[in-house]
């Protein structure tokens, strides 16, 4: 991705890209249910690698599967390309694993961005001290052979139920994930920017005991003209 663009998008909250994609019609772009394992971390930003997962059928999916090298799950975990981030779609169905602490940690050491499921991780108290994002619905002990069977690696799936397309740019931070259309990532990210830079602003009038009104959304004339001699004192 555009690396200006990577930057831009570390410095914003997810709040403020959902009202931008809002503006832009597409009202479905927030990952449901899912929560940081490690909320103290900066933003996750990166393009979408994606796994599917589908119902498990118990013949096909013995823990011995896991000895072949091309499983898809082993193999996502190999593949994911550095600065991506790993999203996982496990039906929202938590009861078993989407994975655990050794393959977080892989994709880790591998240089990937951040990783999200809308089920579950096991091994969560030990994630939750690495230094990659991780995101999920709750935490789950039972291995996702019970429940779950990788099934595609890099093809379109539904996440929390939001769509997600590889490539798409996702970013994460302390309440949660949003997705972006890659194609309009560049213009989010601008326009996100320059939303933060005035809501700044107007959290800090609101602390001096400042009325919203006229304020936010700014239709007092006079706002506009304090807003830019705020943003020239302060160098934004």
């Amino acid at each position: 991705m555009n690396p200006e663009t990577r930057q831009k998008l570390m410095g914003v909250s997810t709040a403020t890209l959902c009202t931008a994609l809002y503006k832009r019609g597409l009202r479905q772009q927030f990952i449901q249910d899912v929560r940081p394992l490690n909320p103290g971390l900066p933003n996750m930003v990166g393009p979408a690698f994606t796994l599917r997962y589908m119902p498990a059928r118990e013949d096909l999916n013995p823990i011995t599967v896991f000895e072949d090298r091309g499983h898809p799950q082993r193999k996502a975990v190999e593949t994911c390309p550095p600065g991506a981030v790993f999203v996982i779609d496990s039906r929202k169905d938590a009861r078993a694993a989407s994975a655990g602490g050794i393959l977080v940690s892989r994709l880790m050491k591998r240089g990937v961005a951040g990783v999200v499921t809308d089920g579950g991780f096991r091994d969560s108290p030990e994630i939750a001290k690495l230094s990659i994002p991780a995101y999920h619905q709750r935490p789950s002990a039972p291995t996702n052979l019970t429940l779950h069977q990788a099934i595609a690696i890099d093809e379109p799936i539904g996440c929390g139920d939001t769509p997600v397309f590889p490539g798409d740019i996702v970013v994460g931070d302390a309440e949660g994930v949003v997705v972006i259309p890659a194609g309009i990532a560049d213009a989010i990210a601008d326009e996100a920017v320059a939303m933060t830079v005035f809501e700044d602003f107007v959290q800090e009038k609101v602390l001096e005991g400042r009325s919203i009104l006229g304020l936010y959304p700014p239709t007092d004339p006079a706002t506009k003209d304090e807003f830019a001699a705020w943003k020239a004192t302060k160098g934004r």
